[in-house]
């Protein structure tokens, strides 16, 4: 359910069930010359997408598209990356998640499909995210039970992981499961983002610009829309499995 078409009476019942509430996070970065510079975020929109198909009930936030994406691939003039410094993103990240909160929500996952082959250590916008969630929930936790909270009576049961207001929003790539990131390798431009752009929007690839001159690019001319689809499907089902880990 998209969170945009929602009206207040289908908010509180999403809150009241506890209901998985999803932000696409995203970047504009130049991703060759034969692929769009929305990849990463369509690669998001669509594993997401999936889920909510199965899942009707989860809650589809509006996505985040001005992410950090650094100029590491190629600089942006004549290019198209927009890069949006991480320290500027973190105030941004901090209000919606404050917002996020206070409407009632508690079980908030934002998923991201750039630069997560060092989730582990964490990447510029990943981290923005990230530390935005830690940072309002100790805000909202001061608030809302006063300093001292974690000593209360009320979190007793805090390490045993049923009472952990930190899973209240929580950040992670779009692939988790070991087989799906041994299957399908992440890349830039080359044969696994190729083939999803095949698949979900074939209509802005054109292979024939895959002229050999940038090193990342030339898996990307063995690239097809069934390997595209088998990997967002894939992607799904890890997404899934988190959102609804007792499924």
């Amino acid at each position: 359910m998209q969170y945009l078409y929602m009206q207040p009476d289908q908010i509180r019942q999403a809150i009241d069930n506890n209901t998985p509430v999803v932000l696409p996070l995203g970047v504009i970065e130049y991703h060759g010359e034969h692929l769009p510079v929305g990849v990463d975020c369509f690669t998001c929109l669509n594993a997401i997408g999936r889920v909510e198909q199965r899942h009707p009930e989860i809650v589809v936030l509006p996505p985040f598209y001005y992410g950090s994406a650094s100029w590491a691939v190629a600089k942006p003039e004549r290019n198209g990356t927009v890069h949006v410094d991480s320290e500027h993103i973190i105030p941004v990240a901090k209000d919606i998640f404050r917002g996020l909160l206070r409407v009632g929500f508690r079980n908030i996952h934002g998923f991201i499909a750039h630069q997560t082959e060092e989730f582990a250590q964490g990447m510029p916008t990943d981290l923005a995210f990230r530390f935005a969630a830690r940072k309002v929930i100790f805000d909202f936790l001061d608030q809302e039970s006063g300093e001292g909270w974690w000593g209360t009576e009320k979190f007793s049961s805090y390490y045993s992981g049923n009472n952990n207001p930190f899973n209240w929003i929580q950040i992670h790539p779009i692939r988790t499961r070991e087989e799906t990131k041994k299957k399908f390798k992440g890349d830039h431009a080359g044969l696994l983002e190729t083939s999803a752009a095949l698949h979900m929007c074939p209509e802005c690839v054109d292979l024939n610009k895959i002229d050999g001159s940038l090193w990342f690019t030339r898996p990307g001319k063995d690239a097809s829309a069934e390997y595209g689809n088998a990997a967002q499907e894939a992607a799904s089902r890890d997404i899934e499995a988190l959102l609804f880990p007792e499924k």
